[in-house]
């Protein structure tokens, strides 16, 4: 059984010509053109960290060349590793990015989705206005939990733990914008989740009844950024259930050189590709917080 946890800082990311450019010769042209229409920077280099991500880890864990690496996305956006054998189909893995870092979590024998929230301020509306806003995405208990956490901050903190944890279940099944999201329903532990530690002690409910097949790994990478990982059945007979994994790992921080050990060019040098990136604004000037004392 394998488990795969690694997280890269892509906002302090500030890549050099030569390294922006090796970048977007060893991802797929697709992918590379896909990223090169990124209005703003910070969103480039977080789509380009999720590939190089992706990458590394099929190549490395999974045993594939990185020349002969074909990934592909289902309707629903999750990527996949095309004309994968039975013994790759082994693995589940799924990606992330948000605010300040790209994450990437894998399994052998079991579901896996992976989802990563900053803890901001809403840009436009003030905080009750935005839970207003909210309102249908979470039941009436996890509401009562959010707006019970303290300050306006530890309220937004505690709905985007929720909000990863719904989100990780949605991509681990596959299903997309069409799930109601009052179906499920979380239960976190009275021990609070801190950096360092790994929680699994969190329970979901899904149409009211505790499901026990499901479980889920949070985390905090640094104080603002929370990763929720749901660990679920596979389809196969044979698989392991989720409650026989050994303890959770946690998050891996690599470096840009830790991204690209492995790879290769898949294309030639195209020097454009970095005129164009560096016309681009870092990020859109809401995006600019301002954070009140926590």
């Amino acid at each position: 059984m394998g488990s795969v946890r690694w997280a890269f800082r892509c906002g302090s990311w500030t890549p050099s010509r030569c390294d922006w450019l090796f970048a977007a010769r060893c991802i797929q042209r697709e992918e590379k053109d896909r990223i090169g229409q990124f209005v703003f920077a910070k969103d480039a280099k977080s789509a380009m960290a999720g590939r190089l991500l992706l990458r590394r880890f099929v190549c490395e864990r999974m045993g594939v060349p990185w020349t002969e690496i074909r990934l592909e996305r289902s309707p629903r956006g999750k990527p996949y590793l095309a004309d994968s054998s039975d013994s790759d189909a082994a693995w589940s893995f799924n990606l992330s990015h948000q605010g300040d870092y790209a994450v990437l979590a894998a399994e052998q024998g079991v579901q896996v989705g992976v989802d990563l929230m900053k803890t901001t301020m809403p840009g436009s509306s003030s905080v009750p206005e935005f839970f207003r806003i909210m309102t249908r995405q979470f039941t009436a208990y996890e509401w009562s939990v959010i707006q019970s956490a303290g300050s306006e901050h530890q309220q937004l903190a505690a709905f985007y733990r929720h909000w990863a944890l719904k989100e990780s279940f949605i991509k681990a099944i596959g299903t997309g914008l069409g799930f109601n999201l009052q179906r499920v329903e979380f239960h976190l532990p009275s021990e609070p989740l801190t950096q360092g530690p790994v929680l699994r002690q969190t329970k979901m409910h899904l149409d009211e009844e505790e499901e026990e097949d499901w479980i889920f790994e949070e985390s905090l990478l640094d104080v603002d950024h929370h990763v929720a990982v749901a660990l679920g059945p596979a389809d196969k007979a044979d698989s392991p259930h989720p409650s026989s994994l050994p303890p959770p790992t946690t998050f891996t921080l690599l470096s840009f050189s830790d991204l690209i050990a492995s790879a290769l060019p898949l294309t030639e040098e195209d020097p454009a590709y970095w005129d164009s990136f560096k016309m681009k604004a870092e990020a859109p000037q809401r995006q600019r917080e301002t954070h009140p004392s926590k």
